[in-house]
């Protein structure tokens, strides 16, 4: 049923004036052409709306239903009109953030309280993936991404770029002792993240890698997730490439062989074109510009092992 909101619209102000001839002078209308509107709506609905008396008219039940059901589509239009006015003046509403779990889970959740202090009138809906959502089929407003997004048509703000360091725990340390050079790494066992890695995060697995031309070393423990390879090295399982932030992150491991240099993953904060006006948008992407820096995400010296 396609209902004229022009015609609910006269049907509301009749009801309110009691009669046609009332609500006609109100309007500066004939009440004729009135009257053929209130027609056409009742025959619309399939329902009489109004009894006609000598005192002039009175709701149906169906008449009553009909503009309770007005009343409510005129305050919830209000409602948002007074949203949309007050989005223009400062940040409001819901966004829906995705990044990688590991990156979501830690180092970025400790941040969002003091963002949210800032713009309390905004909420965060934080989904947490390691495969990339599709911003434009909306399956989420905002995304903080390892790598250059693919698609062009995105809005790109490069953040801070991200470096893996080889890691261990201080009991792993004491128990095996640290690889002094790359080749001491075959006698050691090592955690990985797996052929499971997305394409952009297939540089995740470098330390296995490294030093080898042929075949790479094998590791002694997989996990598809970046968190859960931090806690198998806190527990003291092996050594791995940990990217900075986790490592600030967890404050529990140490960093080995400091100098060798693992690979950089380039971070940008993305969202659809339509967005680019959006003050909540900004407000968030100021507020990360911000927040990931060196000092916030790079390694101290009381990462390294002793």
């Amino acid at each position: 049923m396609n209902l004229d909101w022009e015609k609910l619209r006269l049907f509301d102000l009749v009801a309110e004036a009691g009669s046609i001839t009332e609500a006609a002078r109100r309007l500066h209308m004939s009440q004729p052409a009135l009257s053929r509107q209130i027609g056409a709506l009742e025959d619309a609905i399939g329902a009489k709306l109004f009894h006609r008396h000598a005192r002039g008219l009175a709701m149906t039940h169906e008449g009553e239903q009909l503009r309770a059901t007005t009343h409510e589509m005129q305050e919830r239009l209000e409602r948002t009109r007074q949203a949309i006015d007050a989005s223009r003046d400062r940040p409001t509403g819901e966004i829906r953030l995705t990044t990688t779990v590991s990156f979501g889970s830690t180092w970025l959740a400790r941040q969002l309280g003091d963002f949210l202090d800032l713009y309390p009138d905004i909420q965060i809906n934080m989904q947490l993936f390691d495969h990339d959502a599709d911003l434009a089929k909306r399956e989420a407003d905002v995304a903080i991404r390892f790598h250059l997004p693919l698609q062009s048509e995105l809005v790109q703000k490069p953040l801070f770029p991200i470096r893996h360091y080889l890691c261990a725990s201080p009991d792993y340390l004491a128990r095996h002792g640290a690889p002094a050079t790359i080749a001491d790494l075959d006698q050691h066992r090592l955690i990985a993240y797996g052929d499971a890695a997305p394409d952009f995060l297939k540089g995740i697995n470098w330390a296995l890698e490294l030093g080898h031309e042929s075949d790479p070393r094998r590791a002694a423990l997989t996990i598809n997730n970046s968190f859960g390879v931090l806690q198998a090295v806190e527990a003291g399982a092996g050594i791995a490439a940990l990217p900075s932030y986790l490592i600030k992150f967890s404050n529990k491991v140490r960093v080995v062989l400091p100098a060798v240099e693992g690979p950089i993953f380039r971070t940008y904060f993305t969202y659809p074109v339509e967005l680019r006006k959006s003050l909540r948008v900004a407000a968030l992407r100021d507020f990360l510009s911000q927040r990931m820096v060196a000092s916030n995400l790079e390694i101290d010296g009381h990462a390294l092992a002793a």
